[in-house]
This record gives structure tokens, C-alpha cells and sequence, in this order.
């Protein structure tokens, strides 16, 4: 299990020199980042049209944890993992032995893929068809990166040290949306200001300092695909250089990015490593500009609260459908339609509905962090940031399990790729019914006023 070196010199140091004077309301912090690229040749997730393993490396890929401690002794921890998503199986058999080993509750461990391109498959999807040899390796590899998160977090956790918690937001504005812009106008569209459709440009920042105002952690996020690259050579994407930018203006800190809901929304323009270069400097350009103009110090309670919603399928094919897609010329169609009859013929049915993961942290007086399972559409944060606060409201997507896209109301009567056609290559039995939306908003809404009304009691 391989360790960045400097991990252990910040630690020590974060340990040691983050230690403000302490009382009642003094939170905690720790940080840890275990590497998890993959030792031998692997397939890809993302892109359907890739027809080979990975053999090359740009950057490192990592699993980092940031595990946090109110001053009600509440504690959470944040991991995030270096691949296109995580899984319900892989999400569920690590908050198991975070459960076991931390006695952390479910609620209070949040899992997000910063959804690069350029990372190995784990889980399943329809389209990866693997030899005997590979498919044995994505099995090696999911167990491995299931160890090393619950290592990543656990590290974290012993690394909890007293610290000031601070949060600001700053703006970055590569994020194109991909529904209402053809990639190849952008560069003229955007120069007249005429580029179309709904976006969120925020950068939401959260730091972690000393008692000296070093910063020892830093946890950001933004609302875009991680598909400015296609090669096979892996790499963290934008999200990776920016988090090797942003430990270059911070050596003492260990940067975290966490994807937001930019299930519709491109990097533009991209296929160049310079430009995935050029998204992670502005990101950490942000965060910097974002902690010059103003940051706020996080006091009160630290509240957490999970639960899932069943949420139901348009069409439940038949056997005979299922059958017949099975003899597709669509190479797609009929994995799907195999897998699907695989299920039939192991439980009896297909289950009407899935449940879906919805999460809510709440840091004290300060942001009401929201994590939504699958690819989101920007419609959400949108919505749900309007709702409850725009600027103190931060919304990940890719969270906890990546079962499908998760349209808004707007893109699933639309219908596309992100609304429809995509469930094809995750191996769903049909787009979701109408109302997901509101669903799924309505339990947002049910945490929230939960968890902050929990963070701010005897405040």
C-alpha cells in the first residue's frame, strides 16, 4: 500500500503545530491519501468507444479522506476516490468496516468519485465486455481499492487534531453546458457571450488551518465532467491537476476535490493535456481568490443525516422484450438485455424501483454540505441552492453509489443522452419515471431542515 511521502511530514507537522488552544467549541480535522493507481493494465471507465486496456500513467491516482470533529464529539468523514464512480456494493461493504473498526453510523461517512475519465472500471456496467484475464483484474483491483479506503479514512481519523475551520466560495468558468452548446462553436459562442443553458460556476472551499492560519487541508468541489482527456494513459483529469496545483501553492496542505453536479456539463475546450492543466490552475486559482476575499470561521454543531428513496423505473421490460433485445445487432442493447435476464432468472423479477442515496452534512453555523448518488444534472445544485441558500448551500453528485444519470424533470422530458439513452450503457431497464425530481428535492429538503436545526441546538 503505497503512501504519498510527504503525507507523513504533514501529518506529523498537522499534529503538532494545529493545536489552537482548546475548548468547548473547538472542532477537529485530519487528513490522509493513500495512491491507487492501478499496477498492471486495465480497462477504462468512460467512453464507450475506448477498445483496449490502459498500460500509461500522466498522473497518480488517489483515494484522500478528510475526517472532521465537531464539538459535539460528532465525527464525519469525506472520501473521495479517483474514478469515474463508486458503486452501492463498494460504498456499502466500506461504511460496514468504518462501522466495525470507528463506530461511525452511516450517515456520517460520505464516499465521492470525482468521476475522471481516465481512471479504472470498477463495478459493472453493460458495455465492458473483459476477458477472463481483465475481468479478473477489475476483481483484484475493487478489493484492493475497497481496503485502501477504509486505510485512507481511518488514517484521517487517527490524524484528528484540533484546528479552524473556515469556508469561502470562488468562481470557475470552463464548465460549458453539453445539452445546448456543440462543442466546436464554444470558443466563438463564449467570446460573444452567447453561450447557452444552465451552468454553476461556483467553487465552494472549505479550509482547514492551524492555529498560525496554515493551511493544512483543503476540500473543494465544482459542477463538471472530468472528460477534458480520452487517452490511455491515467490520469485524475482536471480534478487531479487541480489538486496538485493547489498543493503547490499550499506545500503544507493536502488538497481534496469533490465533483458536483455536472452530469451535463463539459470541460471546453478539451483532448489536450495543456488544457486539463489550465481547468485544475484556475480551480486553484479560485480557491486562492476565494480565501483572499472573504472566508468564514465555522462555529456550532456538526450534524449528519443519511436515508434512501425508492425511486421507480418508467417500464419494467418483459422476458420476451428482454429476449429479444438479447439478439440486438446493438452490442449494447443486448449486454443489457443479458444482465437483465440474468437478474430475472436469479430473483424473479426486476425490482420496480431503486433506492437512491440522499445525504446531508450541516458544519455548525456554516455550509449545509448535500451528496446525491449518480450522475446529477445541474438543474439540481441550481434548485436546491435557490432554495435553501445559494451561497452556504454545496451540492456533490457522484456520491455514495453511481447507479445511472439522475436527470431533472426539464432533461427526462427532453430526453438525450443524459434523460434517456444512457441508462442503455448502465444497464437500467428504462429511463426513471416521471416525478424523480421532486422526489428527490423533497428529501433534500427533509434533511436539511433536520440537520440544521440538530447543528445549531444549545448554539
Amino acid at each position: 500500500m503505497q503512501i504519498r511521502s510527504s503525507l507523513l511530514a504533514v501529518s506529523a507537522t498537522f499534529l503538532v503545530a494545529a493545536t489552537p488552544q482548546v475548548d468547548a467549541d473547538v472542532w477537529k480535522a485530519g487528513v490522509a491519501e493513500i495512491k491507487i493507481t492501478p499496477e498492471k493494465p486495465m480497462w477504462m471507465m468512460g467512453y464507450a468507444s475506448r477498445n483496449k486496456p490502459a498500460t500509461d500513467k500522466m498522473t497518480e491516482l488517489w483515494t484522500k479522506a478528510i475526517a472532521l470533529e465537531g464539538p459535539n464529539s460528532t465525527r464525519a468523514v469525506l472520501i473521495t476516490i479517483e474514478v469515474s464512480n463508486t458503486y452501492r456494493d463498494l460504498s456499502n461493504r466500506v461504511c460496514e468496516q468504518l462501522a466495525d473498526k470507528y463506530q461511525l453510523p452511516r450517515k456520517s461517512i460520505a464516499i465521492c468519485a470525482t468521476h475522471t475519465h481516465s481512471g479504472p472500471v470498477v463495478g459493472h456496467r453493460a458495455y465492458f465486455l473483459f476477458d477472463e484475464e481483465h475481468h479478473r483484474r477489475k476483481v483484484e483491483y475493487d478489493k484492493t481499492l475497497e481496503r485502501k479506503m477504509v486505510a485512507v479514512a481511518g488514517q484521517a481519523i487517527e490524524n484528528l487534531s484540533p484546528c479552524r475551520l473556515t469556508w469561502s466560495v470562488g468562481k470557475a468558468t470552463f464548465a460549458v453546458n453539453r445539452r445546448n452548446n456543440r462543442a466546436a462553436e464554444v470558443p466563438k459562442l463564449r467570446a460573444a457571450g452567447k453561450l447557452r443553458g444552465p451552468v454553476d460556476h461556483d467553487v465552494p472551499v472549505l479550509f482547514v488551518e492551524d492555529d498560525a492560519g496554515q493551511v493544512r487541508a483543503i476540500v473543494c468541489g465544482y459542477a463538471c465532467h472530468a472528460t477534458v482527456l480520452s487517452s490511455y494513459e491515467w490520469s485524475g483529469d482536471w480534478p487531479g491537476f487541480a489538486q496538485i496545483e493547489m498543493e503547490k501553492c499550499h506545500p503544507s496542505a493536502t488538497a481534496i476535490v469533490w465533483a458536483g453536479c455536472g452530469a451535463d456539463q463539459n470541460p471546453e475546450p478539451r483532448r489536450k493535456v495543456e488544457f486539463a492543466r489550465q481547468y485544475g490552475l484556475e480551480i486553484a486559482q479560485a480557491v486562492d481568490d476565494a480565501r483572499a476575499e472573504r472566508t468564514n470561521v465555522i462555529e456550532g454543531r456538526l450534524a449528519c443525516h443519511y436515508a434512501e428513496i425508492d425511486l421507480a423505473w418508467a417500464h419494467i421490460p418483459s422476458r420476451e422484450e428482454l429476449e429479444s433485445d438479447s439478439k440486438s445487432t446493438n452490442r449494447y442493447v443486448a449486454a443489457r438485455a443479458k444482465q437483465l435476464l440474468a437478474v430475472l432468472d436469479r430473483e424473479g423479477q426486476i425490482a420496480p424501483a431503486y433506492p437512491y442515496p440522499v445525504q446531508t452534512w450541516q458544519l455548525g453555523d456554516g455550509p449545509t454540505m448535500v451528496f446525491l448518488g449518480g450522475e446529477v444534472v445541474v438543474d439540481y445544485s441550481l434548485r436546491v441552492k435557490a432554495e435553501l441558500d445559494a451561497r452556504s448551500t454545496w451540492v456533490a453528485a457522484y456520491a455514495n453509489d453511481g447507479m445511472a444519470y439522475i436527470p431533472s424533470e426539464r432533461v427526462l422530458g427532453e430526453g438525450g443522452y443524459e434523460g434517456a439513452s444512457a441508462m442503455i450503457y448502465y444497464g437500467r431497464p428504462s429511463p426513471w419515471a416521471t416525478g424523480i425530481e421532486k422526489r428527490i428535492v423533497d428529501e433534500v429538503h427533509r434533511q436539511v431542515t433536520l440537520v440544521r436545526a440538530e447543528a445549531m441546538k444549545d448554539s
